[in-house]
């Protein structure tokens, strides 16, 4: 857990609460805010492997999961964070730091409609080109 005590104390005060009762497996909340550099630290400074991300419309919010993995150990750490404006639902892309954010951040945009501000090319990756602008299959509120 040496990876834990350092990362609680890179991000003191910004750690919203962290879950840690699976052998293996560490969830962090963080402000939507602090993604990049979190996600920047586990990488560069723990040497940590981006796995995948999951986003989930949870109905008050949009929640984006940065899942980790410590191939030394087994480790996974997850970044999850909210963002609450749904009308408008925007984060950094993590893809300036690494290219495997690349697709599965296309598939969020087109599936629950978060913009991923600095991505390359959020273009679709899964819906026909004629999908209708707007709609998004895995969001509650989609109008069907």
């Amino acid at each position: 857990m040496g990876k834990l005590v350092t990362i609680k104390e890179k991000f003191k005060g910004k750690i919203i609460s962290v879950l840690d009762n699976n052998t293996g497996r560490i969830y962090l909340d963080i402000a939507a805010e602090d993604i990049l550099p979190a996600a920047r630290m586990l990488f560069d400074e723990l040497g940590l492997r981006f796995v995948t991300a999951t986003g989930i419309d949870s109905r008050k919010n949009i929640e984006i999961i940065y899942h980790f993995s410590d191939d030394l150990t087994g480790e996974v750490i997850s970044l999850r964070t909210f963002i609450k404006d749904k009308k408008n639902p925007s984060i950094d892309s993590l893809t300036p730091l690494f290219r495997a954010a690349e697709w599965i951040e296309r598939e969020m945009h087109e599936l629950l409609g978060v913009n991923f501000r600095g991505h390359p090319k959020l273009n679709h990756l899964l819906l026909s080109e004629d999908w209708p602008k707007g709609s998004f299959p895995l969001r509650h509120d989609n109008e069907r």
